[in-house]
């Protein structure tokens, strides 16, 4: 099978309070990639600004954009003039105190290929996401572009495997998750290996059970906790793509921005499956039971 190669950018950025400048320095990158011939690109969660979510304060949802705003509209016309397929990652304000974590997909000519709500919303400490996001009620529903059928997630659901099978299922032929994850201070050096290296192994799962690619975008640098209670969080970058076995395409630093292009062959998943038919041989007649929360 001759092969079918994407060439997808990845920005892996530490952001400040700065938001025009934050955005100002995602435009500048992705010209760049583009430039050297990226046909996707691929942002981290909540790019525009820091992680907000550290703290509860309603203030915060100020940050919050209208869809379509001056912010769609700046992406839109990026993705236009630069020829791109791009994956961002919004606070959308849907209604009066109605907000999702949403992910927008543009086309190469700047319409909206679809968009994404997150559907699974943590509430941990430093990570208070409920306070802020309703969780989507789009469902599992790729997002069909020029380059592909993107199965578009976001950060916390990358860890559920119904969430990427349901992509799988749906006919995804890329897995991708925009990313805000990092270190808590207080935990030892020891507990902050074991919580990087489960985050890229249930990841690279993914790729393996369903035969397909994954590109997972994360943010990176220290941004402090506004309340005080906390150091902040260290967030770990690792941005990375996998194959469809799991292989490592790329995989970035812990404590730098980076930009990189990596190419992936779309057709290669085609033989994987050929060779571990999962998807064949799932027992579909006997999964009844994942609907419920628990079995007793």
């Amino acid at each position: 099978m001759n092969k079918r190669l994407l060439k997808v950018g990845i920005i892996q950025q530490t952001n400040t309070e700065n938001i025009e400048d934050n955005r100002r320095r995602l435009a500048d990158k992705m010209r760049k990639l583009a430039a050297e011939g990226a046909e996707l690109i691929v942002n981290q969660e909540l790019h525009d600004s820091l992680y907000f979510c550290q703290t509860e304060s309603t203030g915060l949802c100020d940050l919050a954009v209208n869809f379509p705003s001056e912010v769609t509209e700046f992406y839109s016309s990026l993705a236009k003039e630069l020829g791109v397929v791009m994956v961002t990652s919004l606070f959308e304000r849907r209604a009066p105190g109605l907000y999702h974590n949403t992910a927008v997909v543009f086309e190469r000519d700047g319409s909206v290929a679809g968009k994404y709500r997150k559907m699974h919303i943590p509430d941990d400490p430093a990570y208070y996401e409920k306070f802020y996001f309703t969780p989507g009620d789009i469902g599992f529903k790729p997002i069909d572009t020029s380059v592909g059928r993107l199965g578009v997630l976001v950060c916390w659901d990358q860890w559920y495997p119904e969430a990427a099978r349901l992509m799988a299922l749906s006919g995804a032929e890329l897995l991708i998750y925009p990313t805000a994850i990092g270190w808590e201070s207080s935990d030892t050096p020891d507990e902050q290996a074991r919580q990087l290296e489960a985050w890229v192994t249930v990841q690279r799962g993914h790729a393996v059970a369903n035969g397909l690619p994954v590109v997972t975008v994360n943010r990176v640098g220290l941004e402090p906790d506004p309340s005080g209670q906390t150091n902040g969080i260290q967030f770990w970058g690792n941005s990375f793509v996998a194959g469809p076995q799991g292989e490592f395409l790329y995989r970035a630093s812990d404590h730098a921005e980076e930009t990189a292009i990596i190419d992936i062959d779309m057709n290669r998943s085609e033989n994987v499956r050929r060779w571990w038919p999962f998807l064949r041989d799932r027992r579909i007649d006997a999964y009844g039971d994942l609907t419920k929360r628990f079995i007793d």
